[in-house]
């Protein structure tokens, strides 16, 4: 049993409930009582967490990312999203198993220092000789400690056939369906508590044949997985789809049976009235990825349109070599920034920007039956952020000073009751060591070896 107590809590459940002074008592893999004060029940060999000047909340869930980017960071600094693919992709093309494993363990050793919890991953990058990539983030993820959705993605639309990405990195159709459901078969855990989901996600529609989106929606319904691509990212997209195939992102998307409360979409930035009615009628999701956006010059997703036609919306990191940080907590406040310049200082609060990044991203994944609130029967996945510090000093609202302020250190980082983080540091291995297998993976990819 652990015991955290004497800090502000704000669960994010749906009563919005927050504590000033309050307790998580977590036994097992599971929450088993929240409230306010100091817990009353039986503590026989409790572990006793003092989280004095801290702020309790659900761990962080990251709705999108490409975790192999992290060896390929720095890279295309000002380039929209097509040239910036079109420098990239030659790189990609060179990673394997080995790179994908250290880029993979820096990506989400970075997650867990930042609150996350829960992460996605959107791997559709599969060179021939590459190794067993997918199994090699797996196990990157249980060495970190975190739970983990990783997607298994697939192109196969190269530009000798109108598409964006060179011969060297698509897939053959019939190829990328038997290795997806090979995927599943392998690694999909559909149990409660489950620490690996797999999800379907062909790329985008300017690197995927419509024949791949339709049967990977048919593969994912059969076998009871969810569904995940780029959708909507850039006006360039959005020419793409009027050009080729006479109409928007959205109505491509939904011609291909690719709308529905089992999808979720990477970005979602650019969207008519029309387009985002679509999204709320039939819960479809979406990860919001504010500093990639913002680093491609992609544009400001419309937020607050889409929670108020009722969009499940949460927040993703979005791949390191487009979001170098690779910080999940940062975004709750470019989430909040974003929406503001877009629609002003009312268009999100620091409570709103928190379910984003918290109980918006558990329902994304589906999964808000046992994430992204703190709530007696849920999985122990819980932040304890400090704001005791300078950074956060005299800011009385603990949520507030969380989304407004820097980055808050962390005191303690739970994952089904399993310490990853501890007084801001990972419990799970060295960050030294991480760092020095990224950098020679980054070196490797950057010298062509």
């Amino acid at each position: 049993m652990i015991v955290v107590e004497h800090c502000a809590v704000s669960t994010v459940d749906g009563d919005g409930t927050e504590y000033a002074d309050g307790h998580v008592v977590v036994e097992g893999d599971r929450i088993v009582a929240v409230g306010p004060g100091r817990y009353e029940g039986r503590t026989d060999g409790a572990v006793r967490v003092d989280g004095t000047g801290c702020l309790a909340t659900p761990g962080l869930v990251n709705t999108h990312h490409h975790l192999y980017q992290w060896a390929t960071r720095g890279y295309a600094q000002q380039e929209i999203l097509f040239g910036w693919l079109t420098e990239l992709y030659p790189v990609w093309a060179r990673i394997d198993a080995g790179i994908v494993h250290a880029a993979a363990t820096a990506g989400l050793a970075q997650l867990a220092l930042s609150g996350c919890t829960t992460s996605t991953d959107h791997q559709y990058v599969f060179p021939r000789d590459g190794g067993d990539i997918l199994a090699a983030e797996i196990d990157a993820a249980a060495a970190v400690g975190l739970r983990f959705h990783p997607c298994r993605g697939s192109m196969d639309l190269s530009v000798k056939d109108g598409g964006l990405p060179p011969d060297s990195v698509v897939e053959d159709t019939d190829a990328a369906l038997a290795a997806t459901k090979d995927a599943i078969d392998r690694f999909h855990d559909p149990s409660p508590g489950a620490m690996v989901r797999i999800a379907v996600a062909p790329c985008s529609p300017f690197s995927v044949t419509p024949r791949l989106m339709r049967e990977a929606a048919d593969l994912a319904r059969a076998e009871g997985v969810r569904l995940h691509t780029h959708l909507a990212e850039t006006v360039e997209e959005e020419a793409y789809c009027r050009e080729v195939h006479r109409c928007t992102p959205v109505e491509y998307a939904e011609s291909l049976g690719w709308l529905g409360p089992d999808v979720w979409l990477a970005h979602a930035v650019h969207l008519d009235p029309d387009a985002i009615g679509k999204l709320g009628a039939t819960g479809t999701g979406v990860a919001h990825c504010p500093s990639s956006n913002g680093r491609l010059g992609a544009g400001i997703a419309p937020v607050r349109d889409l929670l108020d036609a009722r969009v499940p919306v949460g927040l993703g990191v979005d791949g390191a070599a487009s979001q170098e940080a690779g910080q999940l907590g940062a975004e709750l406040r470019q989430a909040l920034y974003l929406a503001r310049l877009r629609g002003g200082p009312a268009a999100l609060t620091a409570r709103e920007s928190l379910a984003l990044g918290t109980i918006g991203g558990a329902r994304c994944l589906g999964r808000d039956d046992e994430l992204g609130s703190l709530e007696p029967g849920k999985l122990a996945d819980l932040a304890l952020w400090r704001l005791d510090g300078l950074g956060h000093a005299g800011i009385d609202d603990p949520v507030a000073a969380l989304v407004f302020g820097p980055p808050a250190p962390l005191r303690l980082l739970l994952v089904g009751g399993r310490a990853v983080v501890q007084d801001g540091a990972l419990s799970t291995m060295d960050d030294t060591a991480v760092a020095a297998a990224l950098a020679k993976a980054a070196r490797t990819l950057r010298e062509g070896r």
